[in-house]
């Protein structure tokens, strides 16, 4: 006997984020998800004060065999004078009737809110936060921050009458991929850049909120015309700065300055991935807190997390030097590998420069949609 359970308990709500360390217990490439981080994104995260969004379980008796979030993003409906609606945490075993069932079930949630427009999923709230499904590139563990889900959720979704909105694209640069032609590549850029007045420097740590400030202007302008898009209020930059700053590196996060005014940015954070996926179950108690903070000096990848330019100052070569910075700084610390992502697939301006200096686009993610 099937059935559809509202995730209204705190009990409820860890059978939720824990499934599919269940679905997953297999599978060598899963990465668990902390549990305190999920239970806040799910509870406290600044998201739910102008937003809502509702959890399910499907149970096939006892056991749980599903889960799913309804989201209903105001602002993305307001900034797009949309009537969308979103679905995301969705993991189900391989049953398409089951699948259907979560699809439906997220469908009439939404339906009940007024929602007349789109579902479009998996998207956790917005393209802020993790989204995609993983449609290529199996073969290895998600980076930092990054979905990941079994090759069968393809067909599930596909069977439950969603179809392609847009992919996105993860590229990776290893060792031997930045040569010296990149190097002199990015030399003739930051001459070009420097004789047009645009200076490229480090983040100034040490005055952080000063900086972050000036880098929430950037992300919401840098941003505004990508799909999904939903620019974030100072309290939801905040939220995330406050988690990025505990794991930031200078050589990795670069602003460009026009006049000393922001004009771009582009960030980089260690694949903390690599310690993630020996914390069991995600939980930092007993022993995982240890193995989180012994491990970071071993990490050895690092994610290119942001990176936007702001109309006016594009197509002048700041994307392609922050990226090759970013790719010079990790190989001289002995980094083995960065992935930059994702990015849409019709960014031409940005995949181009990633193009340049030989990245590899190994992973790609659908975001997917249906009339309601």
């Amino acid at each position: 006997m099937r059935k559809i359970v509202a995730v209204t308990s705190k009990k409820q709500l860890a059978t939720f984020i824990d499934f599919p360390h269940e679905l997953y217990a297999e599978d060598l490439n899963y990465v668990p998800e902390l549990f305190i981080a999920q239970r806040d994104l799910l509870t406290t995260h600044p998201f739910h004060k102008h937003s809502s969004l509702q959890c399910f379980l499907l149970y096939d008796g006892d056991k749980v065999i599903g889960r799913i979030a309804s989201i209903l993003n105001n602002s993305h409906n307001i900034l797009n004078n949309a009537n969308d609606g979103f679905f995301g945490f969705f993991d189900c075993i391989n049953d398409q009737e089951a699948a259907k069932l979560l699809i439906k079930t997220a469908e009439y949630w939404l339906k009940e809110k007024g929602v007349t427009g789109s579902l479009i999923g998996p998207v956790n709230f917005s393209t802020n936060e993790s989204c995609g499904l993983l449609i290529q590139g199996f073969n290895s563990p998600p980076v930092v921050m990054m979905p990941y889900n079994s090759e069968y959720y393809i067909s599930l979704l596909e069977g439950a009458s969603l179809k392609k909105k847009v992919d996105l694209i993860a590229w990776r640069f290893t060792g031997d991929a930045y040569d010296d032609r990149s190097v002199k590549l990015l030399d003739r850029l930051e001459e070009r850049l420097t004789r047009n007045g645009i200076t490229i420097r480090k983040i100034n740590l040490k005055k952080f909120k000063e900086e972050a400030a000036s880098l929430r202007e950037v992300y919401n302008r840098a941003w505004d015309k990508n799909t999904g898009f939903v620019p974030l209020n100072d309290e939801e930059f905040d939220y995330q700065a406050k988690d990025l700053k505990l794991v930031l590196d200078q050589d990795f996060c670069l602003v460009a300055e026009k006049d000393g005014k922001l004009v771009g940015f582009g960030a980089a954070i260690p694949d903390m991935n690599q310690i993630q996926i020996k914390i069991k179950k995600g939980r930092l108690l007993p022993t995982g807190i240890f193995k989180l903070l012994l491990g970071k000096s071993k990490v050895t990848g690092i994610r290119i997390l942001l990176l936007g330019v702001i109309d006016g100052y594009r197509k002048m070569g700041i994307e392609a030097c922050i990226y090759a910075r970013i790719i010079k700084a990790y190989r001289e610390k002995g980094l083995k590998y960065a992935e930059a992502g994702w990015t849409l697939e019709h960014n031409d301006l940005v995949n181009n420069a990633i193009i340049a200096i030989k990245g590899d686009p190994y992973k790609k993610y659908r975001i997917f949609e249906k009339s309601i």
